[in-house]
Formats: structure tokens, C-alpha cells, sequence
């Protein structure tokens, strides 16, 4: 198992020791909000919310094909998972790139941004785009199939 996989687990197992703690020490509202604040966290930390993330060289390949934008990430990122959550089941579609699980993602990141990891970043046609609204992604993607 992946560290990436290991860390949501971690991060409920840690939460709800923490708050059975809160609880018996007669604190059960911090309690619940401890919990929830854990809860999210692993949520947001959870390889379920993205599709499976490709290699870059390997996504760029694809999208030379297909014709799909490229989509680079990182876990724990607001932009990424607000860009993930209103492309619905569209986000299936695009070929995602983790920037913290592939060095060539994040030189190609920091290529397309000034030297920065500034992600979303989204390759349409070999062009870079850093945090586009997802509306506009969603239309790429209708243009490519």
C-alpha cells in the first residue's frame, strides 16, 4: 500500500482516537468537530476522489491521441479537488497527473508556471492552462471526442 493510501486511513484512525478522548473527558461537542475536521481532511487525502493518476509522459502520450486535456494535480489541493468535484463524472474522461507521485509532472508544472507548482494545470493541444474553470475544461473536453 502506498503512502498515499496509507495517509486517509491514518488520518481517521488518529481522528477518532482523538475524539473518543475529547468524549470521555466530557468534551463531546470539540469531540464531534475534531472528528469531522479528521474526516475531512482524509477525505480530501483519499485516491478516491481523483481518477487514477497516470505518469506524465504516459498521459501526454494519450492526449496526443485522444485528444483529452491533461490535468495536473496534487493531493490536498482546494483548486484541484473544486475542479475535480464540478467536472462530475466528465473528470473520468481527462487523464490526471499527480505532481507529488511523478517528478517529470511537476518539472512539466513548473515549466508551464515560472518555476512554481502551481496546480491545477490542464494541457490542452501542448498548451498549458493553470487553474481554468472547470466549465471551460468541461467544454475541451466536449471538443475533443
Amino acid at each position: 500500500m502506498t503512502r498515499l493510501r496509507i495517509l486517509p486511513v491514518l488520518l481517521v484512525l488518529c481522528g477518532s482516537a482523538f475524539a473518543t478522548g475529547l468524549v470521555f473527558a466530557g468534551s463531546s461537542g470539540t469531540a464531534a468537530t475534531v472528528l469531522v475536521v479528521f474526516l475531512a481532511l482524509a477525505g480530501v487525502n483519499s485516491p478516491l476522489i481523483f481518477p487514477r493518476s497516470t505518469g506524465a509522459r504516459e498521459a501526454q502520450r494519450s492526449s496526443a491521441v485522444d485528444g483529452r486535456p491533461v490535468v495536473f494535480w496534487r493531493p490536498g489541493c482546494t483548486y484541484c479537488i473544486r475542479l475535480r468535484i464540478r467536472l462530475g463524472r466528465s473528470a473520468g474522461r481527462l487523464h490526471w497527473v499527480n505532481i507529488w507521485r511523478d517528478p517529470a509532472g511537476a518539472a512539466a508544472v513548473r515549466a508551464a508556471n515560472g518555476g512554481n507548482e502551481t496546480v491545477p494545470t490542464v494541457v490542452v493541444a501542448g498548451r498549458p492552462h493553470t487553474n481554468p474553470d472547470p466549465e471551460w475544461v468541461r467544454a475541451q473536453l466536449s471538443s475533443s471526442a
